[in-house]
């Protein structure tokens, strides 16, 4: 399946490749970015409502401006999770003055977010939070109490949706509440930056020491937090997909090139591999297309996985966690001894410099841990969409 664009939809394409030609010039600053798409009217278009400084598009036109971006090579966004997960999730379920206090700054680029889930010992067991937020009987305010880790761009982000326990004594998806936290709290809000094996440092440790949440900024209702979170989980696997894609296709790209040049294309089985790649990210294309394309649409509230199913979230993450590592090998399998030796173009900025297949293939590890593991994702599929018994839990 694909979808089908009509000269409307090509039209639209034309005027978001000319705006991304336009804007493109030099290396703008991340917040500045966010800024000017927000300028543009570019934020929001996939959001089930208007009228916050966001214009909306149907489907296929987000499809357009989500492989217009992508070719164009613009920066990775930093709005992305206000945009892409918290928005949604407050049109599905916050309150009128939380769409009118957090949706406009979200479309004009001017607030960035942060995800506050995983915790140390508990990075795919969701259910495993001990964050507390206590209630104070005066202002009804939350103080928070914990920490957070793998927490991306929580050195730029401006706030964070927290996920914690606001029930006392509560154990596993009970008495959790979801809540927005201003991170501009000195002494109460700490973010420590965690280095990788690429040097860079996206990821974070973020630490709660009574930090105030107001009383009108729990989303869902308190000891609810465990329905608003999984709906959010199945907005963040949204036409985004597909610009994800295109990147990915093109690293395969340049791994083909890379293989062609180093002769080991003529590899009877790097061929085979090669192969394989192209005909797997061609399936997860028509996979996301059938999911985006049902009824409902992703992440729709109340279902994990929207339109496709309940399991549909965990599928996509397990085709395209495997995949993206299994491309990593290869792109340094292709360059052979070449691959262990660092750049000539060396900075100082960073004890040791990687080109792009390094980085990849680094990077890349990660893949099928990060936003929960493989383990986890079969889990998800074989009790929640196959029906299969559920695996047994230790003790909280």
């Amino acid at each position: 399946m694909d979808f089908a664009f009509g000269p409307e939809d090509e039209a639209f394409r034309r005027e978001a490749r000319a705006w991304l030609e336009e804007r493109l010039t030099g290396a703008p600053g991340r917040r500045d970015w966010e800024r000017e798409l927000g300028k543009g009217g570019w934020i929001g278009l996939g959001w089930q409502e208007d009228g916050y400084g966001n214009r909306r598009a149907d489907l296929t036109r987000q499809v357009v401006w989500a492989e217009e971006y992508a070719r164009s090579g613009a920066p990775a966004r930093s709005g992305h999770i206000g945009e892409n997960l918290l928005a949604p999730t407050l049109i599905a379920y916050g309150t009128p003055e939380q769409k009118r206090r957090f949706l406009p700054p979200i479309a004009e680029g001017r607030e960035l977010w942060c995800q506050g889930y995983s915790e140390p010992g508990a990075g795919s067991d969701l259910a495993g939070i001990r964050t507390t937020a206590a209630r104070a009987t005066d202002t009804g305010a939350y103080r928070i109490t914990g920490q957070k880790i793998w927490t991306s761009l929580a050195h730029e982000a401006d706030w964070c949706f927290v996920l914690a326990r606001t029930e006392p004594g509560s154990t596993r998806h009970h008495g959790l509440s979801f809540l927005l936290v201003p991170m501009d709290q000195p002494g109460r809000v700490e973010v420590r930056p965690i280095r990788q094996l690429t040097g860079t440092s996206e990821f974070n440790e973020v630490f709660f020491d009574g930090a105030v949440a107001r009383a009108g900024h729990v989303v869902g209702g308190e000891g609810n937090g465990w329905r608003v979170a999984m709906s959010l989980l199945g907005f963040e696997r949204g036409v985004s997909t597909l610009a994800q894609q295109i990147g990915f296709a093109e690293e395969l790209g340049r791994v083909l090139r890379t293989a062609v040049a180093t002769g080991a294309a003529g590899d009877p089985v790097v061929r085979d591999r090669l192969v394989r790649l192209w005909a797997e990210l061609r399936t997860m294309r028509w996979n996301a297309l059938r999911t985006l394309g049902g009824s409902e649409g992703p992440g729709s509230p109340g279902s994990v996985g929207g339109s496709g199913g309940e399991g549909a979230p965990s599928v996509a993450k397990l085709l395209w966690g495997g995949w993206h590592r299994r491309l990593g090998e290869l792109a340094v399998q292709v360059r052979g001894a070449a691959a262990a030796v660092g750049p000539a173009d060396r900075s100082a900025a960073l004890p040791y410099e990687l080109d792009a297949a390094q980085h990849l293939f680094l990077f890349s590890r990660a893949d099928t841990i990060y936003g929960g593991s493989d383990e986890i994702q079969r889990t998800i599929i074989a009790e929640r969409a196959l029906g299969l018994p559920r695996e047994p839990r230790g003790r909280p």
